[in-house]
């Protein structure tokens, strides 16, 4: 007899909860913690245990435990993802962590959610795939959290861009702006150094605008010209003046493998705008709108009809008809940006009782990874077009 997988029970008895240890309980450890509370309350998904969160300093991390619901608090990531109660292991931790945890986590038979971007480097990266395939043939899951798939709202327009309801998909503009980087005396943090952040608004808020233009489109980028720009060079850190290694913004112009055009425009020093991720889509029967900021409206046109009633209509994006929107509230009420995680972590449940490989994969993330070192390529090289090396890739 066959052993079962974890979470499983064997014939006749009832499934134990699927254990899960979160590494991280920062920004993301904080929004992760909220979904895995709630996603069982408003999906049917199996059920799962809290475990334990690790961090690195003692007496925080049990705060965190506490304040956020967890069973205990760990500081040895290794310990915590080979304990016999521990099924799933969520990678909260910046992007240089990412590669070891999640390869030891998978090679342990652990089902594995690592926060964009997959990690700060191709090579990591690929190495993260390889393990990732080799834990797939024993029924062992990995995803990638680009939870923004997830914005009921945009699922919406995937669905009506797949449904031909746009025509033939010409062009898309994205910008993905902040401005929590604006003040040239805020402090220095892990964000803005290479090392430990791979790059700045790049590989942070560039990555979610790239993944939705291929998510949106189910199209590949396969070429890029970009910018780099750094705006605050040196800020303040703990021991004095240093160095901003990353970039505050990029511009980037992308072809997808349609034919489209997409321009995408990211900055961390966007005066006045909090966190918006504002996307246009243009085909040539119709055309699409939405704002991050008002993530519960979609603004969508079609062409159609005299040229006097032709515009774009808001769809309130509340009914229960709409991508995830039956387990919340009645139709009128809206959601918000933290609901996201928890539709990230009904697909991802529902992919370990299923079987079935949940997107984006970990080969969706070493994409995502070789479109953001070819925006640097060209960027080094005044904006030259770079041609986006191949890999296993195919949107779904």
């Amino acid at each position: 007899m066959t052993s079962p997988l974890p979470g499983q029970a064997p014939d006749g008895q009832a499934a134990r909860p699927l254990g899960v240890a979160m590494i991280g309980y920062a920004f993301m450890g904080k929004a992760h913690s909220a979904a895995w509370r709630t996603v069982g309350s408003h999906f049917d998904v199996p059920r799962i245990a809290r475990r334990v969160v690790v961090g690195r300093d003692a007496a925080r991390t049990a705060e965190a435990a506490e304040r956020y619901g967890w069973e205990e608090s760990a500081t040895d990531w290794r310990e915590a993802i080979h304990r016999d109660d521990v099924d799933i292991v969520d990678i909260c931790t910046p992007g240089y962590l990412h590669a070891d945890i999640a390869i030891e986590a998978l090679k342990a038979g652990k089902h594995v959610l690592v926060e964009k971007p997959l990690a700060n480097t191709i090579a990591e990266s690929t190495e993260m795939v390889a393990a990732a395939v080799d834990a797939r043939r024993h029924g062992i899951q990995s995803m990638v959290g680009f939870n923004y798939r997830r914005v009921p709202a945009l699922a919406h327009a995937r669905d009506l861009i797949a449904a031909g309801r746009l025509g033939a998909i010409r062009q898309l503009r994205v910008a993905y702006l902040q401005d929590w980087l604006t003040d040239a005396d805020a402090p220095m943090t892990w964000r803005l150094r290479k090392e430990t952040a791979g790059s700045g608004a790049l590989g942070d808020i560039a990555s979610h605008a790239l993944d939705q233009v291929q998510f949106l489109t189910g199209e590949a980028v396969t070429e890029v010209s970009g910018r780099l720009r750094t705006f605050v060079e040196e800020r303040q850190g703990p021991d004095g003046r240093e160095p901003v290694t990353v970039d505050d913004a990029a511009w980037i112009t992308a072809e997808l493998s349609g034919g489209a055009i997409a321009t995408v425009e990211v900055s961390r020093v966007a005066t006045g705008v909090k966190n918006g991720l504002r996307i246009e889509v243009f085909g040539d029967h119709g055309a699409l709108r939405f704002d991050l900021e008002n993530l519960n409206e979609l603004w969508f046109m079609e062409v159609m009809g005299p040229a006097t009633e032709q515009g774009f209509r808001r769809i309130l994006v509340s009914e229960p008809e709409h991508p995830y929107l039956a387990a919340w509230w009645p139709q009128g009420h809206i959601i918000g940006w933290e609901h996201t995680f928890t539709h990230q972590l009904r697909d991802f449940l529902t992919s370990i009782r299923t079987g079935d490989a949940p997107r984006p994969s970990f080969e969706d993330g070493l994409q995502i990874q070789r479109v953001l070192a070819a925006v640097e390529e060209s960027a080094a090289a005044k904006s030259t077009v770079v041609q986006i090396g191949s890999a296993d890739h195919a949107q779904p």
